[in-house]
């Protein structure tokens, strides 16, 4: 039933969105298609490195062990975790180093913060009822270019962004504005960030107040409470920055405005249209069966 409404989908929605949103892998639909079964014979050694090379080069050498082994059972592969982990020492396969690390964030203050509301719970029932914000960098030939971001935690959709030379409180204000004024209403929405001077200054505090939006804030040394805002941050640079050398920052602010707005988000649509999609399908066949 889910191969042949994607069979039915093909030209509306990519493939790969299709079958995440159902969870099927496209091994199992081209199989279906075929008219048998995936194909998840085991690899010999010399098989598994080419494949596992061939990955290594397609996604820029940032895959470590796990991912690669994540990646190779997503594409129909019978292989375990510690073989992977042999054939890629063996053969010298890294996942490439991070760059070096600039620090954001600056919670040695004595200003107001606001308490953690969020409290990890990182799945809201409808898109504009918890946001979170972080700040990213980016180098360039004429210094650090700034991004701060505001993700909406129901889709993971970027809602509100603004990039700047300095990080500063007008950084941060300027992203969650494009966020408010994205919305279709004026309910309450909470806004999750690190206790950053940034979050914490008078003027963006008064900011939230008069647009109905309570702000959160993370507990020292939860870093983790702020995971989707690394992992966009995180992708971002691994699918893109990464990739590339800017030589001005307006050549930056270019790129990052690309990637947001004509890759990242509408990825992110269409995944919700074909989730929406496959659950009217679902629901409605439930009904005629029922």
């Amino acid at each position: 039933m889910k191969y042949a409404w994607i069979d039915a989908q093909r030209r509306e929605f990519p493939l790969p969105d299709m079958c995440d949103v159902l969870t099927v892998s496209i091994s199992g639909y081209r199989a279906w298609r075929r008219g048998g079964t995936p194909d998840r014979t085991r690899l010999t050694d010399p098989l598994a490195v080419a494949l596992i090379k061939s990955i290594h080069a397609e996604v820029k050498a940032s895959y470590g062990s796990r991912r690669m082994h994540r990646e190779l059972q997503g594409r129909g592969q019978r292989i375990g975790l510690r073989r992977v982990e042999r054939l890629m020492r063996e053969h010298g396969i890294r996942a490439r180093h991070k760059r070096r690390f600039k620090a954001t964030t600056d919670s040695k203050h004595s200003m107001p913060v606001a308490p953690n509301l969020l409290a990890r719970n990182f799945t809201p029932e409808a898109p504009n009822r918890v946001w979170t914000g972080d700040i990213t960098y980016i180098q360039t030939g004429e210094g650090w270019l700034y991004l701060c971001a505001v993700l909406d935690l129901f889709s993971h959709k970027v809602v509100g962004w603004s990039m700047a030379p300095v990080q500063d409180r007008h950084l941060v204000l300027k992203a969650v504005m494009m966020a408010s004024w994205q919305r279709s209403d004026r309910s309450s929405v909470i806004l999750h960030s690190d206790r950053g001077t940034q979050f914490t200054s008078a003027e963006y505090q008064q900011f939230l107040k008069d647009h109905h939006i309570i702000s959160s804030m993370s507990d020292v040394g939860h870093c983790g409470d702020n995971a989707a805002a690394e992992g966009f941050f995180g992708k971002l640079k691994r699918e893109r920055v990464h990739r590339r050398r800017y030589l001005t920052l307006a050549e930056a602010r270019s790129d990052v405005f690309d990637y947001i707005e004509l890759f990242h988000n509408p990825l992110i649509q269409r995944r919700l249209d074909a989730k929406d999609q496959a659950f009217r399908l679902l629901t409605q066949q439930s009904v005629e069966t029922g």
